[in-house]
């Protein structure tokens, strides 16, 4: 194997390319250095290399037309460039219609009869005629960066076609990126590996950080050839990547045991998902929520945290319009086929879950259901319509006062409490000023303790003394009492 031979495979493990696709890169290079060195530009060169010798036959290749006057000739090339100018001005491209009737020649890839039969006397109209050439010697240096040029042009090519040509297979699943940067446009610019994709503005996810450098998962929208070269768009908020998403993580699914009847999506608030199987065996809603939420919660944290309904299909209209609005609980619905109308009554409790934040819950229901949801509070005069937001998020506003009263009576006790505080800091208070009073009356406590304490040495020296007069004031009168016998 040559060194040439060995440079080429090594190409080819680099960029993923064939053998094939790398040696025909390196032919038209050889082919524009030649016409660089040797040739001139209405030459039509092409190259055969042997990468193990190093040889190559070079010839110029034209289609052979008949002849034509040479006056009729130009004048039929000045009014085909004034057609292509008048064209570009109004941004369109030329007609058959309107270069019917004049002569097209191109001396690149063409050649008349009579020059033709110079060459090969048996020539004929139609036939591809190959005229040999030599090479008089080794290419020059500009030629060689030619060569160069042309070769990585050529490389960065066929690796975009064989990009595209993964990708357009994978468009409806999901990939992993890396988030780049934002451009001035709002769209977000990911990191695939070999190539880079779009995030659009209107396909990220309200409220949602694509910091730098972060991995994500991303929905393949659509893969084209662009005139710029390879667009790849991805999303974030469509409501197929929840299904790729549902499609991926349960096996269900994935073997089509379970079908998804039908998504509706609030991108970055709520899902809501109906499924439904024929399978006697299989809980449809089980197998998405898994073993303890499994399954769920690794979907959510998929999406960012946003919350999925799970909900079951059926094919009558009132119980699916029932299961579409959980978790509210529905008392009655009644159907205008007609219209496509539906008129749900809940009681007042279950009038605001109904609706949900904003209308939210009866909108993502109508879109799931295809039905227009009227929701009917029973035995009052309130009615919301899935088509009517204001109506919706002034139902949630005026919910929102019984919440702020039910606020203002749980923080009541602290109110209490903080009376509580205050009385003991009062005392504590009054005990620091106590305090500080008793300090001040120390000193004189102090004295009075001193002359307590010497009036209680006097009075116990006194009780010391006393019992001895009292034994000699005894002694005296029994002497005069035995005196007297």
């Amino acid at each position: 194997m040559s060194e040439v031979t060995k440079a080429i495979q090594y190409i080819c493990d680099e960029k993923g390319l064939e053998y094939e696709e790398v040696l025909e890169a390196v032919q038209s290079a050889l082919g524009a250095a030649y016409r660089k060195d040797f040739g001139n530009r209405q030459q039509n060169i092409q190259v055969v290399f042997d990468p193990e010798t190093g040889d190559m036959k070079v010839w110029d290749e034209k289609e052979v037309v008949g002849d034509v006057d040479e006056e009729k000739l130009e004048a039929d090339q000045e009014e085909l460039s004034r057609l292509r100018e008048e064209a570009i001005k109004e941004g369109r491209e030329l007609t058959d219609e309107e270069t019917e009737g004049l002569v097209k020649f191109n001396p690149k890839t063409q050649l008349m009869l009579t020059e033709a039969k110079e060459h090969d006397k048996k020539a004929k109209v139609g036939q591809i005629l190959k005229i040999n050439l030599e090479v008089p010697g080794d290419f020059g240096r500009m030629a060689a960066q030619t060569a160069k040029q042309v070769v990585i042009q050529r490389l960065r090519e066929a690796e975009r076609n064989t990009v595209y040509d993964e990708l357009k297979e994978k468009v409806g699943e999901l990939i992993n990126g890396v988030v780049q940067r934002r451009d001035r446009s709002g769209s977000i610019i990911i990191d695939l590996g070999k190539v880079t994709a779009l995030l659009p503005a209107n396909e990220q996810i309200r409220g949602e950080q694509y910091r730098p450098s972060s991995r994500m998962r991303f929905y393949i929208q659509a893969v084209e050839m662009g005139n710029r070269g390879l667009e790849i768009v991805l999303s974030r908020s469509s409501a197929k990547m929840v299904e790729a998403i549902f499609t991926e993580e349960i096996p269900e699914i994935n073997a089509e045991s379970v079908e998804i009847k039908g998504i509706a999506r609030d991108a970055g608030y709520r899902s809501k998902v109906a499924v439904y199987t024929d399978e006697d065996t299989i809980d449809p809603i089980g197998s998405c929520i898994g073993q303890r939420g499994s399954r769920i919660t690794t979907i959510i944290d998929e999406l960012g945290g946003e919350k999925i309904d799970v909900i079951q299909y059926s094919d009558d209209p009132v119980t699916y319009i029932k299961n579409a609005l959980s978790p509210a609980k529905i008392d009655a619905v009644e159907l205008n086929e007609e219209e496509k109308e539906a008129t749900v009554k809940v009681i007042e409790d279950q009038f605001s879950l109904a609706i949900g934040r904003g209308g939210q819950n009866v909108r993502l229901a109508a879109e799931l259901t295809g039905w227009k949801i009227n929701v009917v509070q029973k035995d009052g005069e309130a009615v919301v319509s899935s088509e009517d937001e204001e109506n919706a998020e002034s139902v949630s506003a005026e919910a929102a006062p019984d919440k702020a009263t039910e606020e203002v009576k749980e923080e009541k006790p602290k109110k209490k409490a903080t009376k509580k505080k205050a009385k003991k800091e009062d005392k504590e208070e009054e005990a620091v000023e106590e305090v500080k009073e008793e300090k001040e009356e120390k000193p004189k406590k102090k004295v009075a303790k001193k002359t307590t304490k010497k009036k209680a040495k006097k009075d116990d020296e006194k009780k010391e003394e006393s019992p001895s007069a009292k034994a000699t004031e005894d002694k005296e009168a029994e002497e005069s009492k035995e005196e007297e016998k």
